[in-house]
């Protein structure tokens, strides 16, 4: 029987690994192991730890790595001491696979230890493109990934070109697909309906669900480190002209997420004290909610991967910010803006205006984690990897 190790590092992490962890974990063939660090294990940042638990997943270990202070130098120095801890992890866990998702910091740590300990790389969505250090990332995890699982035929071709062995490289589609296309047969309205008495956050104690809502969800951009707070606020300001009621997730953890926080309070707390009647802030919010907001709300607003991923599946009216998703493939539900809140706010109504759109499988039909487990317990790649042009 084969282990197969998966680690998570962020919430975003766990959407889009949840579906291969449950087929690696149902497979007759494999064996799941789990490993959990970053900002998982963090609950200023939701602590997603929780929600895996009580997805029935059991961590076979848990680390500590996070550098206080959401810089680019605390981002390097997460990344030595995420690389110290998980060598000694896998060590002890001798996986026959480490597999690793996408294309974040924390992801390169996992992956210079599992490639210097002779341990087989799967890498789910290599070969896309976009905006900030993550493509950097992205591609030399490619480079040292034995078996790659794209989630388009787009980023298969990249990876063919990168001089992968195209035995090895499938495009199996995005499994948080997987996740929208099971989740979306509940109806959104009766699982949102108890939200705001499951989940605290900061903001109005509760907000009509069934009326048009906002969802947003923006990231720092850490190669365009130090303007951070200026992008949010314009957001902020033309949500502020709108006053349409808001949910808004906190940012993750990449360098310049203090200055986003930041950005958000002295909003909240200042600059329009009114913005309680309105808009509510949550740490984090598990997979499946978020789907259904997505799936409900009239417009997602921000840079968050998941309006060009999940938001082409569902068919969700989105307005991307800035450069974060760039060259990235999108559906025809993105509209993208700069950072200008006039450009944003003109966005956000012209999506409106519009609503839903058709779904767009560009990122799969659901079908993901089957085909990537399936597949690991198939495939035996050489450890020592060879350039195919």
């Amino acid at each position: 029987m084969k282990k197969i190790c998966v680690f998570v590092g962020s919430r975003a992490n766990y959407s889009s690994i949840k579906s291969v962890m449950m087929s690696v974990k149902n497979h007759p063939d494999l064996e799941l192991q789990l490993v959990l660090g970053a900002s998982a294990v963090l609950d200023r940042f939701g602590k997603v730890e929780d929600l895996i638990i009580k997805d029935g997943f059991v961590p076979n270990f848990t680390f500590h790595n996070i550098v206080e202070g959401e810089n680019p130098i605390t981002m390097a120095k997460s990344t030595g001491l995420g690389l110290i801890e998980a060598s000694s992890i896998l060590a002890n866990l001798k996986p026959d696979y480490v597999i690793i998702v996408g294309d974040r910091f924390e992801m390169m740590s996992i992956t210079l230890a599992a490639a210097y300990m002779n341990i087989r790389i799967a890498h789910t969505m290599g070969g896309e493109v976009t905006g900030t250090i993550d493509e950097s990332i992205r591609h030399a995890i490619t480079k040292f990934a034995h078996l790659h699982f794209a989630a388009s035929d787009d980023a298969k071709q990249r990876i063919l070109k990168l001089g992968e062995d195209p035995n090895y490289v499938f495009n199996v589609g995005c499994p948080r697909m997987d996740l929208v296309v099971n989740e979306l047969k509940n109806d959104s309205q009766k699982v949102l309906s108890t939200l705001f008495q499951d989940f605290t956050g900061v903001g109005p104690s509760y907000l009509d669900l069934s009326k048009p809502f906002l969802l947003v969800s923006q990231h720092p951009v850490t190669t365009e480190f130090g303007n951070n707070r200026a992008q949010i606020e314009e957001t902020l300001y033309a949500l502020d002209e709108l006053q349409i009621p808001t949910i808004m997730l906190w940012p993750n953890i990449d360098a310049g997420s203090d200055d986003i926080s930041t950005g958000i309070r002295v909003y909240r707390e200042i600059y329009n004290k009114e913005s309680d009647k309105w808009l509510k802030l949550f740490k984090n919010l598990p997979t499946h909610i978020y789907i259904h907001l997505m799936n409900s709300c009239a417009c997602l607003v921000g840079n968050s991967s998941s309006g060009v991923r999940e938001g082409a599946t569902i068919g969700t009216p989105v307005v991307n910010i800035g450069t974060r998703q760039n060259k990235r493939e999108m559906g025809p539900n993105v509209i993208n803006v700069g950072y200008n809140r006039h450009e944003i706010k003109e966005a956000i109504l012209k999506q409106m205006e519009h609503g839903k759109y058709n779904n767009s499988f560009i990122y799969g039909d659901g079908n993901a984690g089957v085909q990537i487990a399936d597949i690991l317990a198939k495939s035996e790649p050489n450890i020592q990897k060879t350039i195919t042009y």
